[in-house]
Formats: C-alpha cells, sequence, structure tokens
C-alpha cells in the first residue's frame, strides 16, 4: 500500500485530499506544525488518515524543511503532497534532498516565483496572445481600478487584503500609500466585470497536461472581490488550453490554479488552491493522478473527467457572505444563498467522514 504524505494538516483542503486518496487505498499521512496550529487539525479525526505527525516548531522556521524531511525518511519512499504555499517553497528549494526520499511534483523556485509575480504573468500572457487586463505605469486614464502588489502571499497578506479598487483619483492614491510598504511600485489594473473563474490544471514531470477543472465563483467574502465561498464546476476546453500554454511556457510542474475574469487571465496560483475540495465534491481523479504521476507513472489526461455543474459551498463562509450580499441590496444573490443551503455540496461533509465536519464547526465557534 503506497504511502502519501499530506502536510498542513490545518487547511481545509488536507480533508479533500485524504478523503479521496484514502478511498481510493492510499495510506494517508498526515503532519502538522506545532508553531502553526494550538488545536489537533480536524483532518486528524477523518476515518480515512491512517497516521498524524506533529512536526516541531512553525513552517516559518529556518530548519523546516530538515524536520519534515527527517519525518519523511521514515517511510518507504512516500509521496509528498505540499498544502502551503510555505511548504511548497520550502520542498522547492531544496528538491535534491527531498527527491532522495520522496517523489513529488514541485516546480523549480525560478518558476514558482515567477509564476507568484502578478507582472511577469501579465508580460507572458500579452506574449502568448492571452486576454489580460488593461494595466497602467502611472495614473490611470479611467475608474475603477485594482491597485494590488506583485506578489501579495509573499508579504502574509491574507486573500482580501491583496488588492484595493479604487473608483476616482483620491482612492487611487491613498491605495498607492497604503501598498508602497510592500511593493514600492505597485501594479495598477483596470477592475473587470464578469465571473471570476478557475482553470485548476495537474501537470506531471515532463509538462504534460494530465488532469483538468474548472470552477465559477457563485459568491464570495468579502463581496467585493475575495475568496470564493460557494462555487460550481463547469467545462470549457479552450479556457483549459489557454491556462495549460501559460503554464507550460514557464516551465511549470504539479497543481497550479489560473484565476480569469470574464476572459482576462488576473493571476496565477502555483500550488493547492482555496476551492480545492471542489476536487472531491465534483469527483474528480485528480489528487489520485498526483499521487499516480508523481511515482513516475504515466497518466493520460480525459477531457471533463469530472462531474460538471455540481454547487459546492463553505458554510460558515457562505452564510456570511449572503448576510453580506442582503446588507447591500443584492437581494438575488441574497436568495441565492438560503436556496444553495439546499441544493450545494458542503465543502468538508461527507456521509461517510462526518468528524472532520464537526470538529472544524466545534473549533470555529471556539474561536469566536
Amino acid at each position: 500500500m503506497k504511502t502519501v504524505v499530506i502536510t498542513d494538516g490545518k487547511y481545509r483542503a488536507s480533508i479533500a485530499a485524504a478523503r479521496v486518496l484514502g478511498r481510493a487505498g492510499y495510506r494517508v499521512v498526515i503532519t502538522q506544525t506545532r508553531g502553526d496550529s494550538p488545536l489537533d487539525p480536524p483532518v486528524f479525526s477523518s476515518r480515512f488518515v491512517a497516521e498524524t505527525r506533529w512536526v516541531d516548531g512553525s513552517c516559518a522556521d529556518v530548519d523546516y524543511a530538515a524536520r519534515l524531511l527527517a519525518v519523511l525518511q521514515e517511510y518507504d519512499r512516500p509521496v509528498l503532497l505540499c498544502v502551503s504555499a510555505v511548504t511548497l517553497n520550502a520542498v522547492s528549494r531544496q528538491k535534491d534532498a527531498f527527491a532522495e526520499v520522496c517523489d513529488f511534483l514541485i516546480a523549480d523556485p525560478d518558476v514558482l516565483d515567477a509564476l507568484n509575480d502578478k507582472d511577469a504573468v501579465h508580460a507572458r500572457c500579452e506574449d502568448l496572445g492571452i486576454p489580460v487586463p488593461k494595466q497602467y505605469d502611472g495614473e490611470p486614464e479611467r475608474y475603477p481600478v485594482v491597485i494590488k502588489p506583485r506578489c501579495g502571499e509573499k508579504f502574509g497578506l491574507k486573500a482580501a487584503d491583496r488588492y484595493i479598487v479604487a473608483h476616482n483619483k483620491a482612492e487611487y492614491e491613498a491605495a498607492l500609500a497604503k501598498m508602497r510598504p510592500y511593493d514600492p511600485s505597485p501594479l495598477v489594473q483596470d477592475k473587470l466585470t464578469g465571473d471570476g473563474i478557475g482553470a485548476s490544471l495537474l501537470l506531471d514531470g515532463e509538462g504534460r497536461l494530465i488532469s483538468a477543472l474548472c470552477h465559477r465563483r457563485i459568491r464570495e467574502y468579502p463581496i467585493s472581490g475575495g475568496p470564493s465561498t460557494c462555487c460550481e464546476s463547469f467545462y470549457d476546453e479552450a479556457l483549459i488550453d489557454q491556462a495549460y500554454r501559460l503554464l507550460r511556457s514557464f516551465g511549470f510542474v504539479g497543481m497550479a490554479m489560473v484565476e480569469f475574469k470574464g476572459e482576462c487571465v488576473l493571476e496565477v496560483n502555483p500550488r493547492i488552491w482555496g476551492s480545492f475540495p471542489m476536487t472531491e465534491c465534483a469527483e474528480s481523479p485528480y489528487a489520485c493522478h498526483y499521487v499516480r504521476a508523481s511515482a513516475g507513472e504515466a497518466v493520460p489526461y480525459t477531457p471533463c473527467d469530472y462531474k460538471p455543474g455540481v454547487r459546492m459551498r463553505f458554510l460558515l463562509n457562505d452564510a456570511v457572505a449572503t448576510l453580506h450580499y442582503l446588507r447591500h441590496g443584492k437581494l438575488r444573490m441574497f436568495l441565492g444563498g438560503i436556496a444553495d443551503l439546499f441544493r450545494a455540496k458542503e465543502a468538508l461533509s461527507a456521509s461517510d467522514d462526518p468528524t472532520p465536519m464537526r470538529r472544524y464547526l466545534r473549533q470555529y465557534l471556539l474561536r469566536r
């Protein structure tokens, strides 16, 4: 039985990954750094997790990679699945050492840095003929615009704090002043309208596409443009092709989500993304393909190998978003949120594994 070590168990994505791989017959081990989680992560209680491992210290420690490597050495060449960007980058910087004891699909550090740089992605899209929002070097020609650092995650900013929308010159100047401590020359782009879309791709060690999944945002929080609280799976071959051409041009391997607004590329998340639980809800083989390809197996690509039209929500986040839509007079969005209490799948819930969801709710309420 092949062992898969999933890191950073405190993140919600680890629950979906553990369930899918556990059901597929893999032996799932979850790690979590003690310094980053005061409580047992909800995934620790999953019936599909064979073993849980605490790692001393924090992911931010200089010797974190060495501690994680020591854990991996206790297993017979496991597959490593990194959930957080911090762990992913730590392993990427020491790929040779990790490759001696485990299998994985992780891009080189320079590739990850380039894809995390919104300006570099914007320029590459222009070279490839992929639509992008208009970008300004100085004061914009029109409003509203979005001001954001080239890599908000590098500064520890939460998703909702990685951009500011300006509707006039005064707001634009205030946004520049707020963003300059993180980036002296932040990006200024037209604020686009249209659906927020994610094309999540998996590329094997040779850069070949082996799995893909598209999702469309239904609601988000903050409602002005935050992370998705409810989304729906769909299939778009042209969108996947654009995302693949972009990732392939950087020499990328592994998991990534290319974010679109309408037809334009906004940015790339070269890692597991926030709505990763959709891979479980839509019955995608994404996680299993990752393990198989990491171990060296040739995995053929099958278009639309998941269920389109699956709507998924994060219960607590979506409830807050739904109330905020009501406060802002968006009655249709509010009513849609109420309806989705009955028709959307809960991202963290599963009838054959109910305990992680109960623990997540309990810990969330305790934190509040």
